[in-house]
This record gives structure tokens, C-alpha cells and sequence, in this order.
């Protein structure tokens, strides 16, 4: 699972061509890799944003543009966005586990009877999807570790904590 620090945040626009204005904390690291890209949660999702240009403005503050946000309009909706950074134990850990390793795990879900097993995971950027067998039919699940409240790997198991009717619309 991803394990991210938050490091700054959007602050405002500047300019017409997708510039912003950032607010860094005290825990940027000095020696960032601009190659490496900063995450922004965006309805619960970590989304990745890769820099066009980067240049620091003092010691708190930088002048960014982000590749894919390159108009005022859709750089104005990252103002306010948290900005966080892969953690160094991150990067370096080896049993990290990825969503598509948790396929073959049983799961069950809080506050209901309802248990199944985990058949597919469908990669995408936009909404990754757990494709889960319960009760012989096919259901969705987001897969974003906001909704996963229990993992045993050694067991092979996962509980899901789901909004209210979500798992009701396929069954």
C-alpha cells in the first residue's frame, strides 16, 4: 500500500498558462527529484502530478506548472489540494504490497452477513476496481485503500468498509 507524507500545498494560481503558486513545508526534502511526481488526493485517490517546470521562491514557496494542467481553469482546481511525497520507506520497502497482489483473497464486508472473493483487479487510473464474486455474482469495489479496514495477507483475507447500497446495486 502507498505510503505517502504531506509536503506542501497549492496555494493559488499564477499566470495564465497553468502556473501555481506552492506552499512547502518545512519537510520538502532538499534534494526532491523533480522527475519523481508529487500526489494531490483527489476524491479519495492519490492522483500523480508531474512537473513541466519547477522553480523554488524562497525557502517555503515555488512557481509550478504540472504537466496535463496546462490552463488557468484546470490548474484552479488543484488550489487547496494537500501535495504529498512517496516516503523514502516507501520507495526502499520490498514487501509492499500492490492492489493487484490482493487477488484470490476472501473478503467480507462490515456490517453485513455478505462474504465473497476477490476474482479481478482492473487497473485504471481514473477508478480501480476490485471485481469481487459474492454469492455467485460479480460485483465492483473501489479499489483505494479507504475502503479496505482489515488486511491479513497471511490468511488471505480482507474486510471492505462500503457506503451505504453499494455492494446492494449488483445484487
Amino acid at each position: 500500500m502507498e505510503a505517502l507524507e504531506k509536503v506542501g500545498r497549492v496555494a493559488k494560481p499564477f499566470g495564465r498558462e497553468g502556473e501555481l503558486i506552492l506552499n512547502l513545508f518545512d519537510n520538502f526534502p532538499e534534494n526532491f527529484d523533480m522527475e519523481e511526481p508529487l500526489f494531490a488526493k483527489i476524491d479519495s485517490l492519490a492522483v500523480p502530478l508531474f512537473f513541466d517546470t519547477f522553480e523554488p521562491r524562497g525557502r517555503s514557496g515555488a512557481l509550478v506548472r504540472f504537466a496535463d494542467f496546462d490552463s488557468e481553469v484546470r490548474a484552479a482546481e488543484l488550489v487547496g489540494c494537500d501535495l504529498y511525497i512517496r516516503t523514502a520507506a516507501e520507495v526502499a520497502d520490498d514487501d509492499e504490497i500492490y492492489m493487484e497482489d490482493l487477488v484470490g483473497f476472501a473478503v467480507s464486508f462490515e456490517g453485513s452477513e455478505l462474504t465473497g472473493e476477490v476474482t479481478d483487479y482492473i487497473d485504471s487510473e481514473l477508478n480501480p476496481l476490485f471485481e469481487v464474486t459474492v454469492n455467485g455474482r460479480q460485483a465492483y469495489v473501489p479499489a483505494v485503500e479507504e475502503m479496505i479496514v482489515a488486511l491479513d495477507i497471511e490468511r488471505r483475507e480482507m474486510e471492505f468498509s462500503l457506503p451505504e447500497g453499494l455492494l446492494e446495486l449488483y445484487l
